[in-house]
């Protein structure tokens, strides 16, 4: 996997706005989508009850193209691939973020450390033998009271299966819906797991967002996010 999006390192938005451009929306559109959800998971979740500060983790990160979209979300951003070059490229357009590459099973980091782990369209690319090893590292690295969260591609919605056929790097997707998506969280001893679909409409009105999130428990939007606590 890390040889496939190395070679991507230069012209992932690209090819991901060529996968979508049936659609009519920028890449962009997708990415800040996720950037405002993740900022109202913090609030939803009471990360920073008491003042105290957010470090988050983005795994599988790839080039960062979703990190300018959280400036200011969080008080520490970090993000970790298996692909050495994407890190290289995620490093140096967006320097306000600490970045590692992940070589083994294991994510580099120490047990505890972040009030927040995220990763965005990425268990699909992980073999479904290690979608719990998976869930079980960001448990690992989350502090006691503190969220983790995925957000994957809706397996139920044609557009997206669209998307995901037209991608050049999603040849080996297995998508899982947000029923597997909680059942991991559960296997892995989270709690208080919750789930959202969204990107249901092409507009990011404030409008727009609201129609979303009433039927956030639908399995109609482009993607959605699953949440939990450890």
């Amino acid at each position: 996997m890390a040889e496939l999006f190395d070679s991507y390192k230069s012209h992932y938005g690209e090819a991901v706005e060529g996968s979508i451009r049936f659609s009519g929306l920028s890449h962009d559109f997708f990415l800040v989508a996720k950037a405002d959800l993740l900022r109202r998971l913090v609030v939803e979740r009471k990360l920073r009850q008491g003042g105290s500060a957010v470090r988050a983790l983005d795994v599988g990160c790839g080039v960062g193209s979703l990190h300018p979209h959280l400036d200011g979300a969080f008080d520490s951003l970090d993000g970790c691939d298996v692909s050495e070059q994407s890190i290289l490229r995620a490093g140096k357009d967006n320097p306000g973020v600490t970045y590692r590459a992940c070589t083994t099973p294991s994510l580099p980091y120490e047990d505890g450390t972040f009030d927040l782990a995220f990763a965005s369209c990425v268990v699909h690319h992980v073999p479904p033998s290690s979608w719990l090893d998976f869930f079980l590292e960001m448990r690992r690295v989350v502090r006691p009271g503190g969220v983790a969260c995925i957000i994957e591609h809706n397996p139920y919605n044609p557009l997206t299966r669209l998307a995901v056929f037209r991608c050049p790097f999603d040849h080996d997707a297995v998508l899982l819906n947000s029923a597997n998506a909680a059942s991991l969280f559960q296997q892995a001893g989270f709690t208080d797991i919750r789930s959202e679909h969204f990107l249901l409409l092409p507009s990011a009105t404030t409008f727009a967002r609201r129609v979303e999130r009433v039927f956030a428990p639908l399995p109609l939007g482009a993607q959605y996010a699953c949440s939990a606590h450890v």
